[in-house]
């Protein structure tokens, strides 16, 4: 529940840290939930720096942002990270596809995943919204205090921007998404060292950034290699 509070203050750099947050409350109502949060004096005057208004019911990833500026920023830089090979880019789409409950339930919600190859395990969280489903995953990694450049964020929805902004402040660099990227969303990806996988269809994917971090498998190597005839 709280998952989404936490996560969207980190990711739209209201908070630096959890620590920021000085009280975090959940308040159920008739008409749904509330997620009241009380923030330290800096953050609180980042907030209404950063606040987003909906100016339009755009999906682009541009909705509520109030300047071309802030909708073109570029994401921090990521470090090197983990990397993948196109087999455990297939494992890690089946992996987040079998971990979707809600969705099995609904057939309406998005997932996002951080997958650990070293560890084979997937987190995930799901929403109807492909933002919040980001936003919670970022917001159950940083109390375990886990870092995302362990693994690859794995996502069941298209690409656009600020998915790859979230992704840079999760830490990550790598993220696969099963639709296809925004042109803008490879800018922001070159720009800030991310790997950027689209069209993800079990082994079968497409790289639009930094693809030094996806290996080939040694059967792969060897067919590159096989003199031809």
């Amino acid at each position: 529940m709280t998952d989404i509070a936490r996560g969207f203050s980190l990711t739209e750099r209201i908070i630096r840290d959890l620590g920021e947050i000085e009280e975090l409350t959940v308040v159920p109502g008739p008409d749904g939930i509330e997620l009241r949060l009380w923030l330290r004096p800096d953050a609180g005057r980042r907030l209404k720096e950063r606040r987003r208004q909906l100016v339009g019911p755009k999906g682009c990833g541009l909705c509520g942002i109030d300047s071309l500026r802030e909708a073109g920023r570029i994401a921090q830089a990521v470090e090197h990270g983990t990397c993948l090979t196109s087999e455990q880019i297939g494992t890690a789409i089946a992996a987040l596809t079998a971990s979707q409950v809600l969705n099995h339930w609904t057939r309406a919600t998005h997932a996002a995943g951080l997958f650990e190859p070293d560890r084979g395990t997937m987190l995930v969280r799901e929403d109807v919204g492909r933002r919040n489903a980001l936003d919670k995953l970022a917001g159950a990694l940083a109390p375990k205090g886990r870092s995302g450049c362990t693994g690859a964020v794995i996502l069941t929805s298209r690409i656009s921007v600020e998915m790859v902004q979230k992704t840079a402040a999760i830490g990550t660099g790598i993220v696969v998404g099963m639709s296809a990227p925004t042109a803008l969303a490879v800018r922001t990806a070159e720009a800030s060292g991310i790997t950027l996988i689209g069209i993800a269809r079990g082994n079968e994917f497409e790289i639009f950034s930094h693809p030094t971090r996806v290996g080939m498998l040694a059967t792969e190597m060897d067919r590159a290699h096989k003199p031809r005839p």
